[in-house]
């Protein structure tokens, strides 16, 4: 393995899985490389994509996570964590649904790198990095369980649900189900707090993603443990004496979780993380345990100090929890905050100052490109260059209405003046003089459409055909055709009659019904032949 880029196993691997077609385990594969790095945030991001698509089995997904973390090599295993702990926390709800639901979990509570310690250190720079971070690795893949259980306890996720005073969860829950909730949510920070970290652990860039994640669940987990716990508080004179010990035995585990909440946070600022970003941890006032205790033994019916009369006590409890709720609400307040901002939400990549400059200066320049579109000069002057460009226009321009337009297939009413002159002359000759009646489309339209340079150049490009045989013979020169070529018809007046029958009869008023039907064929096989030349025109242009 090392320490910079993509190894060979990596390519291979990527390679196979390209070559069987397989695009999901292809991006598990890049995501959860050998490199001592954390998962690529593109990598992340189309898996993340991947889980909102319903065409994407998800089951497959999480087995493809589930399988890397099986391999012998401890930067596969902790980034295909990362990789899961990333779609829990941004992905879709199936995910984490599957997870809680099946029961394939991490199974890494023995896991051991030992490959550099038994080469002396030398396989990767940094010596015994594998040995020193398999513990980690087992207390994070114990957390990411913990989250599985807690929702598949709760049906909901702890880090996602509504918090504060208004909308809160926790903080409107009834009695009955808090008491059951406040366990769940209890045992999963003890396994985020059990990764016990120190900021002199956090030496290479997989670490250091995994805390990042972890401290961003701590700050909604503990939010939302907050807003419970002043719900308790809340409840707690209104109990029965079964609810009161199990809400002040949740109590003092409170008080023992916001110390190492506190180590947490500290580790984190040492870190380098802003101390402006870590929310502020405001401790109850000790006397509170000691008036939930007075009035537990109250209830119980055990003795309470004589100093304390009963309503004496009940006024000292009554000021001491609403003093404790007033320091918890600002503690949840503060954590409130910081859960609601997205500096560490790394599910759009960018501040959200920046996008929102971003999508003003786009705005700026659609409406800068729609003011230029609006105004009249520069609508003008696109809409007659795009009229000179547009092909598929029914009709052309005004600025060019008064010049000749060439029509390769346009009939013979499109033809100018100089065509329409020589046409008597062309219809005088013999039918089987010209089959199919068509003529040079190309070369009659373009010399009369040139004007009096292209009666220059037709003279000379005359010459130049006069001895040309194809040119004469090739069934296109219609009207156009030297006398020369006149010489040479295209089909002999025995050949026309052997196919078409004798189209001169004695009969003068029979000859006139088979000239009739002759003009009628040859219609015929001139319109079908001039479809079949369009068609051909047509079909090379799109070729």
């Amino acid at each position: 393995m090392t320490m910079a880029g993509q190894t060979i196993n990596d390519r291979l691997l990527a390679a196979r899985h390209s070559l069987a077609g397989q695009g999901l385990a292809k991006s598990v594969c890049k995501a959860t490389t050998e490199e001592c790095i954390g998962p690529k945030k593109k990598h992340l991001d189309y898996l993340v994509h991947c889980t909102n698509e319903p065409n994407v089995s998800i089951p497959h997904l999480a087995n493809l996570l589930i399988e890397r973390s099986q391999n012998a090599n401890w930067v596969v295993v902790y980034k295909s964590l990362i990789t899961t702990h990333h779609l829990m926390a941004y992905g879709n709800e199936r995910f984490m649904q599957y997870l809680a639901s099946s029961n394939s979990t991490f199974n890494l509570s023995s896991f051991l790198d030992k490959g550099t310690v038994q080469d002396g250190g030398m396989g990767v720079p940094g010596g015994r990095m594998g040995y020193d971070m398999s513990p980690f690795i087992r207390r994070y893949a114990k957390y990411l369980n913990e989250k599985s259980l807690s929702y598949r306890a709760m049906a909901f996720d702890f880090c996602k649900v509504k918090r504060g005073k208004e909308e809160g969860s926790l903080r409107n829950m009834n009695a009955e189900k808090l008491l059951k909730t406040l366990p769940v949510l209890q045992a999963q920070l003890d396994g985020l707090l059990e990764f016990d970290c120190q900021s002199n652990d956090l030496t290479n860039g997989v670490i250091n993603m995994s805390f990042m994640l972890l401290f961003r669940d701590l700050i909604r987990l503990f939010a939302c443990y907050n807003d419970g716990i002043i719900n308790l508080l809340e409840k707690y004179f209104d109990m029965n004496k079964k609810h009161a010990r199990d809400a002040l035995d949740l109590y003092k585990k409170f008080l023992v979780r916001m110390d190492r909440v506190g180590e947490f946070l500290k580790v984190a600022e040492n870190v380098g993380i802003d101390k402006g970003d870590i929310p502020d941890l405001t401790k109850a006032p000790s006397s509170l345990l000691d008036a939930l205790e007075q009035h537990l033994a109250t209830l119980e019916g055990r003795k309470v100090s004589a100093a304390n009369t009963p309503t004496q006590s009940a006024s000292y409890q009554r000021t001491n929890v609403k003093s404790a709720v007033s320091a918890l609400s600002s503690t949840s307040s503060a954590f409130g905050t910081a859960a609601a901002s997205s500096k560490f939400d790394t599910t759009n990549g960018i501040d959200e100052q920046l996008k929102a400059q971003v999508l003003a200066e786009e705005e700026a320049a659609m409406n800068q490109y729609k003011s230029k579109l609006s105004s009249p000069t520069s609508s003008g002057a696109a809409g007659a260059s795009a009229a000179l460009t547009n092909p598929f226009l029914s009709s052309p321009p005004a600025s060019q209405a008064g010049q000749p337009i060439v029509d390769l297939f346009g009939a013979a009413s499109a033809q100018p003046a100089a065509a329409a002159a020589a046409a008597p002359q062309a219809l005088a000759t013999k039918a089987s003089d010209d089959l199919l009646q068509l003529g040079n489309p190309f070369a009659d339209m373009f010399e009369a459409s040139g004007g009096n340079a292209a009666a220059a150049a037709g003279a000379t490009g005359a010459a130049l055909n006069a001895n040309n045989l194809w040119m004469h013979n090739n069934g296109f020169n219609g009207s156009t055709v030297s006398s020369a070529a006149a010489t040479n018809a295209f089909v002999s007046d025995s050949n026309f009659t052997s196919v078409f029958g004798n189209t001169e009869p004695a009969d003068p008023c029979n000859g006139i019904h088979l000239k009739i039907q002759r003009n009628q064929v040859l219609i015929g096989h001139h319109n079908q032949w001039r479809l079949q030349l369009v068609l051909a025109i047509v079909q090379w242009h799109m070729a």
